[in-house]
């Protein structure tokens, strides 16, 4: 999570800026009482990610219901990421870089218990959508660096 919180969003890939960008929108959709599925899916299909609708709108979902505290989103218009937007793209990428045993051990201090195999699978299905698209999510090039 941490090298993606407070980044700015000119130093994420394609596939963090859609996420962010998509995440916001949804919030912003269900804000203005419009389906968020409907005005997200010329997104998706422009970027071959109409497969990925259905579970990024179900994780979405999950979280806003099945959270243990409220995330916070930024406005379309905010160049950084914000904490929970930093978290989300965390999970998406940890399934890959860690396992689901590790990203199931984040998804239970964030999600209650009932919905985290739920969440689980989701996110799975999102990241095999952003994969094929070839937008799979990575860490920001300063975070890259800074490893090596």
């Amino acid at each position: 999570m941490y090298q993606y919180v407070d980044r700015p969003l000119n130093t994420l890939d394609e596939g963090c800026r859609f996420l962010v960008w998509s995440m916001r929108a949804w919030v912003t959709a269900i804000g203005h009482k419009r389906c968020p599925a409907q005005l997200l899916a010329p997104a998706f299909a422009k970027w071959q990610m109409i497969g990925g609708l259905q579970p990024f709108h179900r994780a979405m979902m999950l979280f806003n219901r099945d959270a243990l505290e409220t995330f916070a989103f930024c406005a379309l218009t905010c160049p950084h990421v914000s904490e929970h937007e930093a978290v989300i793209l965390e999970l998406i990428t940890s399934l890959r870089d860690r396992g689901a045993q590790a990203t199931r051990e984040t998804l239970e201090m964030v999600m209650a218990e009932e919905s985290v195999g739920d969440m689980l699978e989701t996110l799975a299905r999102l990241g095999a959508a952003m994969a094929i698209a070839g937008i799979f999510p990575g860490e920001p090039v300063e975070a890259r660096n800074a490893g090596e």
